[in-house]
């Protein structure tokens, strides 16, 4: 799955630079709309992101493509690897490993169905 944003003013930090916690925040919604997408009868709550590296930092008005591919699938659980470029570079500024897990309404781990 693939999708982009637009970084802007309220996106930036106190250096004028997108802010760590917004990216990882928009990791976590492509994540987990993707694996929505993949299991749509599921309930997913994130469980754990992997290693997280930022790896240039990305300036205000930047385009930044965002991506998910999934990389692991358990009884319970899925798991997206997701990486992020800027612009028309296919160098990668950011990547991380974001893991769900399906769940009943009362928090319990639910089987994946698909």
């Amino acid at each position: 799955m693939e999708t982009h944003r637009l970084v802007l003013t309220e996106d930036l930090n106190q250096y004028g630079f997108l802010f760590g916690g917004r990216l990882l925040s928009w990791a976590d919604e492509l994540g987990y709309i993707a694996a929505s997408n993949d299991f749509p009868d599921a309930n997913f709550v994130t469980i754990g992101m992997g290693e997280v590296a930022f790896k240039k930092p990305v300036k205000n008005g930047a385009i930044l493509c965002l991506k998910a591919v999934q990389s692991k699938r358990g009884t319970t659980s899925v798991s997206y690897e997701i990486s992020v470029t800027a612009g028309q570079s296919t160098e990668q500024i950011f990547s991380t490993d974001i893991s769900f897990v399906n769940v009943y309404a009362n928090g319990q781990k639910r089987a994946l169905s698909h």
